[in-house]
């Protein structure tokens, strides 16, 4: 691993649910997981279905796993392929484990102990035999969780609240801002500030301007305001992220088309799929 490389790689691209029909299969069915790499550091973004083929290319690796894990939230679909992250419980390997939505409520490590406990799941958090730390922050608060790697965060607007991401290393920067909705009018400052010049922006495009009439207070957006947002805040790359479960390969083609049109040079997340500064 070179000391200067930085990607980004896409575990899980859905939304809401994972599904495993062949009309998904080039995009890919599970959810939100995401791998970015700092050099010799390793950053995993949330912890839908996607984090456990990531898990098992870790162990594959044969190596101790140093990393830091950064939830948005903690909506099941971001959090549900935890339990079946084989690094986790390899005590061989480190992870910090990161949020900032959840500081009212006891924190990060409270959330994920109501999820792994009897009846929704067999075995409690303390199964994990990895050497597990969990760190809670306030959003907007800019995080160095290695050296010459800076995070900042920001407020989305989602129920219960979620975190967007923005990560610097080597002059370059990625974003991550999934489960949000624009506002009725104009554009949303938190998020324009955040991702200001930035070289790539995975966004919440869940729906098409015309399916969001009717979702309205849902907490997702549309891939056509995201092209708007990355275009008023001057970004290189728009990723389109979060995609419904009800669109199949053929619909996300059609959003590709379009979206080449209307952005040139933006891009439709698929499972798989790396992405370079």
């Amino acid at each position: 691993m070179g000391v200067d490389e930085f990607y980004v790689r896409f575990w899980g691209v859905r939304g809401s649910i994972a599904v495993g029909s062949p009309e998904v299969m080039r995009y890919g069915g599970n959810t939100s997981a995401l791998e970015i790499r700092c050099g010799s550091h390793l950053f995993l973004f949330d912890a839908g279905t996607g984090i456990r083929a990531l898990g098992i290319a870790l162990q594959q690796a044969q190596a101790p796993v140093d990393a830091d894990l950064f939830f948005t939230h903690t909506h099941y679909d971001h959090v549900c392929g935890l339990p079946h992250f084989c690094p986790a419980f390899d005590p061989r390997n480190t992870f910090r484990i990161h949020a900032g939505h959840v500081t009212e409520v006891d924190g990060i490590k409270s959330v994920l102990k109501q999820m792994m406990c009897s009846p929704l799941f067999p075995v409690p958090l303390e199964i994990f035999q990895a050497n597990l730390s969990f760190h809670d922050f306030r959003q907007g608060e800019v995080l160095h969780p290695k050296p010459g790697v800076t995070i900042r965060t920001g407020p989305l607007s989602h129920p219960d609240l979620a975190t967007g991401y923005r990560v610097d290393y080597g002059g370059k920067s990625i974003c991550y801002l999934t489960d949000t909705e624009h506002p009725a009018e104009g554009l949303d400052q938190n998020i324009l500030d955040l991702v200001h010049g930035a070289d790539i922006v995975i966004y919440d495009s869940m729906y098409t301007d015309e399916e969001y009439a009717c979702r309205k207070g849902w907490g997702h957006s549309t891939w056509q305001a995201g092209a708007k947002l990355c275009d008023a805040a001057g970004v290189k790359t728009f990723v389109v992220f979060h995609h419904d479960p009800e669109h199949d390969d053929a619909f996300m083609d059609r959003v590709a088309a379009e979206l080449e049109v209307a952005r040139p040079g933006s891009v439709v997340a698929r499972e798989g799929m790396i992405l370079r500064p």
